[in-house]
């Protein structure tokens, strides 16, 4: 039976039989998957200074990367590199588009990152993105005051750790 699916990291809906492995939106595992009946996905937060610094970093480095991924799955050398690079991209723009709802911004600020033709330099850089990222996450998880910007950023390890793997797979480092 078709039922509506909710990704409580990012709010987006899904439809389908069964809650997907991860979410197609923001990539969260299934775990954060309800049905969209069963739970309530608020962004209505009150931030302490720490947690809205941490926000907002994490806002710049989502929008980077999204800005990186599509510029790598425009020139990338590679067919299943540019597929890559853009569902990437897509899913760290997800990312940006949480931290916009978390910090109440009207817009997601625009940023260009430079990428290369050479398929290996774009997964070399994106390994360093995920390593910084998930670094980066994993602090201020654990700097988290509020649960629910704890979850998302214990989520966006997850995720990002995922984005990693994938990279460490196609370098030939595993």
């Amino acid at each position: 039976m078709v039922k509506l699916w909710r990704c409580q990291i990012c709010g987006d809906p899904y439809v389908g039989d069964e809650p997907p492995a991860n979410c197609p939106f923001c990539g969260a595992h299934k775990k954060y998957i309800f049905e969209a009946k069963k739970i309530d996905v608020s962004f209505d937060v009150r931030l302490n200074a720490k947690d809205k610094a941490n926000a907002e970093h994490a806002l710049e480095v989502e929008v980077s990367n999204a800005s990186f991924y599509f510029c790598a799955a425009g020139k990338t050398d590679d067919a299943e590199g540019k597929l890559l690079f853009k569902a990437l991209g897509k899913v760290e723009a997800e990312h940006a588009a949480i931290w916009k709802k978390i910090l109440k911004l009207q817009t997601i600020p625009d940023k260009k990152e430079e990428c290369r033709i050479a398929n290996k330099d774009n997964l070399e850089e994106s390994h360093r993105r995920e390593d910084r990222a998930i670094e980066f996450y994993r602090k201020a998880a654990n700097e988290a005051t509020d649960l629910r910007i704890k979850q998302i950023f214990v989520a966006l390890v997850e995720v990002e750790t995922d984005h990693l793997e994938l990279s460490e797979e196609r370098l030939g480092a595993r």
